[in-house]
């Protein structure tokens, strides 16, 4: 029964929309060669920035290509570890390099390299079973057809669209992934269509949700622009029809399920707010084992303080994330198990100090995760009946 909450937690991570749309960078013209570059992905989230002054070369009939990468080493110590996880232990939590052509008419992106998805509230699995576990060593890439600057069609392995965290812990914020990520998608194989107008940007794709290779999810995303400093962003989606091959990076029953995200970012100087609110529901699908329909329901706030460079701590940010969220159904009836045990709860608080010198960054991390209404054999610990865990980590690394 361990090993079957460590397959349903979806590894998945969100990608809020609106910072996407501005990472794929829809602009046709050609950049001077002394101009700033088009943003390029992976998306960064402003904990860890990208190379200012990326690597390129002119691919003739193609226009220039960017090759961008990152490479990152991590130590973790945790309490109330599970059977076959570690109380300390190291490994390269990223070795990547990512190809970009984001401007013209035809675009691409590919993302090639060993990772690993550090996550809240489940053992740590390494790099070198990962990757091939996972995503593969090609964990993402597209093809991008961009006739105007507010349209644009991609087809490939995509990143989600879904929630307010990346994939890649370089990335994101903290170090790990949360606990509401586990309820979603990371990548996903699949064509996406994007359409800007004015402060609107509107997404929708098709694809295989929870990496599942079977077609059956749909998406629908809108961010509004409020104003330079505001942004809202709704985001839909979910299964078409059921499914029932579940593997490691595709969990039985979150990839049948509904799916519903609303991300709200403020911006106010040095400060970066944003708060979000997410439901997804499992129906009754026999065929599956969830006799019952269960759902979840969470709530998570990221706050970050970035040090501007006439700050004596200049490079330094202070990034936190405070979680809860729930689970409805319970064993007698049937429902299925999409945390700790069917109606379990959790909430959790990581904060994650930060430096960054040109290339070079390293950041700390602290984190606690508090469990109730749980189920016995399905927490924490070599029996799973310890209901936190605390971790320390350690990340360092270069972008270049």
């Amino acid at each position: 029964m361990k090993k079957s909450r460590i397959a349903t937690h979806g590894l998945a991570c969100g990608a809020l929309i609106v910072r996407s749309m501005g990472a794929w960078a829809d602009g046709t013209a050609q950049p001077a060669p002394d101009a700033t570059p088009p943003t390029l992905l992976p998306a960064f989230s402003g904990s860890v920035s990208a190379n200012s002054k990326p690597n390129s070369f002119d691919a003739g009939p193609l226009g220039t290509v960017y090759i961008t990468g990152v490479v990152s080493g991590f130590a973790q110590a945790q309490n109330n570890i599970d059977a076959g996880d570690k109380n300390v232990q190291g490994d390269v939590s990223n070795a990547q390099i990512f190809i970009n052509k984001p401007t013209g008419l035809v675009q691409f992106f590919a993302q090639a390299g060993a990772y690993s998805l550090p996550d809240l509230g489940v053992p740590y699995i390494r790099s070198s079973k990962a990757t091939n576990a996972f995503y593969g060593p090609f964990p993402q890439w597209y093809v991008k057809l961009a006739p105007t600057d507010s349209f644009s069609v991609e087809v490939g392995k995509l990143p989600t669209l879904i929630g307010a965290e990346y994939t890649f812990s370089f990335e994101n914020l903290n170090i790990e992934r949360g606990l509401l990520w586990n309820q979603e998608n990371a990548v996903n194989r699949g064509v996406q269509v994007n359409y800007t107008k004015g402060p609107l940007a509107l997404s929708v794709s098709w694809n295989d949700g929870m990496y599942s290779n079977k077609y059956s999810w749909a998406w629908l995303s809108a961010t509004y622009t409020i104003d330079p400093a505001d942004t809202l962003a709704v985001i839909a989606s979910g299964s078409t029809r059921h499914t029932s091959e579940p593997t490691l990076v595709t969990p039985l029953y979150q990839n049948n399920e509904q799916l519903y995200n609303i991300i709200y970012t403020h911006t106010a100087g040095q400060w970066t707010f944003q708060p979000y609110v997410q439901y997804t529901h499992v129906p009754a699908i026999a065929a599956i084992g969830a006799f019952h329909g269960a759902s979840t329901y969470g709530a998570a706030l990221f706050v970050n303080y970035a040090f501007d460079g006439k700050s004596a701590p200049a490079g330094v940010s202070v990034p936190v994330r405070v979680e809860y969220i729930g689970s409805t159904g319970n064993a007698v009836e049937g429902a299925p198990n999409l945390m700790y045990g069917p109606g379990s709860k959790a909430w959790s608080i990581t904060v994650t100090p930060t430096y960054q010198h040109d290339a070079f960054f390293a950041r700390l991390e602290l984190s606690y995760v508090g469990t109730s209404s749980t189920t016995p054999g399905l927490v924490f610990g070599p029996k799973g009946n310890d209901t936190s865990q605390s971790r320390v980590l350690l990340e360092t690394g270069i972008v270049f």
